[in-house]
């Protein structure tokens, strides 16, 4: 019996089947004949421990070292002003004089009835003395005698009375003329010549700051004091006095400041509005680069750690959870994944408090390339370039 032929359509479903196969069979046959990919090669960093200075970068501003508001301690009319705004001043440079014509006739009367006083003390002393040898001898009674001597007493009381009189006067009119209290530079001056002028009266005529040296006052928080004691009693941090008592100062735009300052003294009494402390440093401004209220970071010290691991910043990442972690290369040669606990930056690397351990061999090059897990070839990277370098 004769079988019907197929039809054109199962002839082809069947020759594309057919050489489907033959080239399912050819790649099995060439996989199973090609070697193993090699390993990816990746570049590691041995791990050791170091000495680090730990620093934290603190906000503040300036305040200047002396401040002086200088006001007028007697009435009168203000003659001339003796400086320019915006100047240099030193102390007891004249700043304004206020015209002295009245106190200068007012020690001239305070010395004329100084010398009225005077005048009248020696009559009272002959007249005391002769009544008392009379009351002696009888000729005259006791009640006339000291009368005699309460009435020098007296006179004697005026010349005091009158000496202290011509003392204030001239005091007064040392006051005519307004000198600077303190060296520093000057600000705006609130009156100009002609007007008139009260004793400490509330608007002061000008203010005098001393700008060289300067303040700065910047926040800590009462929490990160606390943990820099707890990490220093536990001895994970050595202080060196010396060097923790040196600051350095970033301006306002982010530039380091020139010259070096020092710690003057930390806040007893934590402010309860923000919970901080007040650090008060002291820095040189000899080009009066510094200005009052400007804002500014301070770069204190903290502490020393003498055995601190740090990692190129490019080893460390975060998973989709936000936990940090690094590969690194195991005994066995794979990679492995460790999370991490990460302090803070020191130039272009982190310090790791925890995961990792001096002679671990982290992965610093080839990262996309790897999973944990993989075997790898690992190759010493380049030396750490200086921070803020790129790794090559």
């Amino acid at each position: 019996m004769r079988l019907p032929s197929p039809s054109p359509r199962a002839r082809y479903l069947g020759a594309v089947l057919a050489s489907a196969a033959a080239l399912l069979g050819g790649c099995g046959r060439n996989e199973a004949a090609g070697p193993p990919p090699a390993p990816p090669q990746v570049g590691t960093v041995t791990l050791a421990p170091e000495r680090a200075a730990l620093t934290t970068v603190l906000p503040g501003r300036t305040s200047p070292y002396l401040v002086s508001e200088v006001r007028p301690q007697v009435n009168g009319l203000l003659l001339a002003r003796r400086f320019e705004e915006g100047g240099d001043v030193r102390a007891g440079e004249l700043l304004y004089q206020i015209d002295p014509a009245p106190y200068e006739a007012a020690v001239e009367r305070a010395a004329a009835a100084l010398a009225m006083a005077e005048a009248n003390v020696p009559a009272a002393r002959s007249r005391a003395e002769r009544l008392r040898g009379l009351a002696e001898t009888g000729a005259v009674g006791e009640q006339a005698a000291d009368d005699a001597e309460a009435a020098l007493a007296q006179a004697e009381a005026a010349v005091a009375e009158a000496r202290a009189a011509l003392a204030a006067a001239r005091i007064q009119l040392s006051y005519t003329p307004i000198r600077a209290p303190i060296s520093g530079r000057t600000g705006r001056s609130s009156v100009t010549p002609g007007a008139l002028v009260t004793a400490y009266q509330p608007v002061p005529l000008v203010t005098v700051q001393q700008l060289d040296p300067i303040y700065v006052d910047v926040q800590q928080s009462s929490a990160e004091l606390l943990r820099l004691r707890k990490a220093s009693s536990a001895g994970q941090l050595a202080r060196d006095d010396q060097s923790a008592r040196r600051v350095r100062l970033l301006l306002e735009d982010g530039t380091p400041y020139a010259h070096e300052g020092t710690l003057e003294f930390r806040d007893v009494t934590v402010a309860p509005a923000t919970g901080a402390v007040t650090l008060r440093l002291v820095f040189p401004n000899p080009d009066h680069v510094l200005l009052p209220g400007m804002f500014v970071r301070a770069v204190v010290e903290e502490g020393v750690d003498e055995q601190a691991i740090l990692v190129p910043q490019e080893a460390v990442a975060r998973d989709p959870r936000g936990n940090a972690y690094a590969l690194v290369v195991g005994a066995d040669g794979k990679a492995e994944s460790r999370e991490v606990e990460v302090d803070r930056a020191i130039g272009h690397r982190w310090r790791v408090t925890r995961g990792l351990a001096a002679g671990d061999r982290v992965i610093v090059d080839g990262l996309l390339a790897v999973r944990s897990g993989m075997p790898v070839t690992a190759v010493e990277a380049s030396p750490a370039p200086a921070d803020g370098e790129p790794r090559e």
